[in-house]
């Protein structure tokens, strides 16, 4: 579900800018052997944390790229509230992550690729709109989608291959 405010030329570089750290981050999850995704979160021009998908390495079901990027945010912002805060991530957080993203006080989620098995931010559930929950998270989809689809589809392909 995307948000309905349109944004500006000047948002929409700063969403791609910083989508294109994800992205970065993505590829060093994949160069660990991880599935690829990544995220950053962002307050203003500041970033407070960043992450990539870690469960294998960490041997941790929770060290997904969005939960990591929060916990780094809060560490630094030496709050467990996140409140006027961006997530950028790579991929449609899960319910797990849009469960913390939503405790963490998150204003905005930016993703690149729809999760259609596992989405929380619209394809399977819709955890970040929920309006009975006590926040909502601004959603918007699709920043450099093509890109971010590409990296998760051939991750996937040379792995079935390999």
């Amino acid at each position: 579900m995307s948000s309905t405010k349109v944004p500006t030329e000047d948002a929409a570089e700063r969403d791609r800018q910083w989508m294109a750290r994800a992205i970065e981050l993505a590829l060093a999850a994949q160069a660990q052997g991880e599935v690829p995704v990544g995220a950053v979160l962002v307050a203003g021009e500041a970033m407070l944390g960043e992450g990539f998908n870690r469960p294998i390495g960490a041997c941790d079901p929770t060290a997904h790229a969005e939960i990591v990027a929060l916990r780094a945010a809060a560490t630094r912002a030496a709050n467990y509230r996140l409140p006027g805060s961006t997530l950028y991530v790579t991929l449609e957080p899960c319910a797990m992550c849009a469960g913390a993203i939503v405790q963490a006080r998150v204003q905005r989620v930016v993703f690149g690729a729809r999760d259609p098995r596992a989405g929380a931010a619209g394809s399977v559930f819709q955890v970040l709109g929920e309006a009975r929950l006590n926040h909502r998270t601004a959603v918007t989809e699709g920043v450099l989608g093509e890109h971010c689809g590409a990296l998760l589809s051939d991750f996937f392909r040379r792995r079935r291959a390999g």
